[in-house]
């Protein structure tokens, strides 16, 4: 599945998923909580595109104090959590945001991800994503999630997205 970069000429937002996008999945208890490791890259990919005009939503069926920290720490505008059924937060982002799907990309890993693949013009996975999603997404990053997959996909919306000086 190559990139065809004509379908991110009117990307103006990226949504994204966390457990498998932003993360590897792994998990580690501190002795309080459940924690995660985020990538800097991506959170770098992010900043560069929130700084490129475009805007960023997370939509993810967690509920983590280091999902909203990570969140708050990037400037992410839009913020969704406990949506193991993404569609319902998937409509509220529409009204908060004003963005419509078909000026959306987005990124998720397992089959709760499967309805918003479809929705928008961009659906993107990471190469271990369930099999049900790698037979939708219309692109599987080279970099694993938590290891750069986001990043990916922010440099191709921040060169042939709809703010980019092609």
């Amino acid at each position: 599945m190559g990139l065809e970069v004509s379908k991110l000429k009117n990307i103006k937002m990226l949504v994204l998923d966390v457990d498998g996008v932003l993360t590897d999945t792994r998990l580690w208890f501190d002795g309080k909580e459940w924690r995660r490791f985020f990538s800097i890259r991506d959170g770098v990919g992010i900043k560069r595109l929130i700084d490129g005009g475009y805007q960023i939503a997370i939509i993810t069926g967690s509920r983590a104090e280091d999902i909203r920290a990570r969140v708050k720490s990037l400037g992410i505008q839009f913020f969704y959590e406990g949506a193991l059924d993404k569609e319902p937060s998937f409509l509220q982002l529409q009204k908060d945001s004003g963005v419509k799907p078909d000026e959306m990309a987005y990124v998720g890993d397992d089959i709760f991800d499967i309805p918003l693949l479809q929705t928008v013009a961009f659906g993107a996975t990471v190469p271990e994503a369930v099999d049900e999603v790698l037979e939708v997404a219309e692109y599987v990053t080279r970099r694993p999630g938590g290891c750069g997959a986001v990043r990916e996909v922010c440099d191709y919306i921040y060169k042939y997205g709809a703010f980019s000086s092609r």
